[in-house]
């Protein structure tokens, strides 16, 4: 673990190597556990503001479980996540034509519908931030269906934190990450 300003990082963003493989995963990510997506409390506007320029690259269950529970839920912990399609999908998930889990709010913002990418810990994955009051703690997340990714990452040398260079530019800023890859440099 290091510091950046006020972040504690693993040393694992910087030693563990990670690509989607989305041929390999289908994006389980999107379908499996038993969670929504994290979404942090200035995202929940968000959410509702986009929801009309999402909805037509939903598909209807995804429609249904959003009018039905909200465009986020916030859990009995009041932890902030997004709803899920009968506890399994989240309801933002759409697929291709080979059973690909996509993301709708990612297809409106490529399509110039919306200027917000998706939710940043779906932008960060497989790093996850945890927020302390002092802190945010910044620590790489492994998960048994993202083993292709790493073998991919492996293959192709690429760091986690090169990986997921836009998203950590996105949520810390540009000063933050070049600090990180000078750390990924002494390393």
């Amino acid at each position: 673990m290091f510091q950046i300003g006020k972040t504690i990082v693993s040393e694992e963003i910087l030693t563990k190597d990670f690509v989607c493989n989305l041929s390999a995963c289908k994006g389980a990510c999107c379908v499996d556990g038993d969670a929504g997506a994290p979404v942090t409390p200035e995202e929940r506007q968000i959410l509702d503001d986009i929801y009309p320029k999402v909805k037509p690259y939903l598909r209807q269950k995804g429609i249904d479980a959003i009018e039905q529970q909200g465009t986020y839920i916030t859990t009995d912990l009041d932890e902030i996540e997004t709803p899920l399609i009968d506890g399994a999908d989240c309801a933002y998930v759409t697929f291709d034509e080979k059973g690909t889990a996509l993301c709708a709010i990612e297809e409106a913002y490529n399509q110039g519908e919306i200027d917000f990418k998706k939710p940043i810990s779906c932008h960060l994955y497989p790093v996850r931030i945890q927020e302390y009051s002092e802190f945010a703690a910044v620590n790489y997340h492994k998960w048994q269906i993202c083993d292709d990714a790493c073998s991919l990452g492996a293959e192709l040398q690429v760091p986690v934190y090169k990986f997921t260079k836009d998203a950590l530019i996105r949520k810390f800023g540009e000063d933050w990450y070049n600090q990180l890859e000078e750390a990924a440099k002494e390393l």
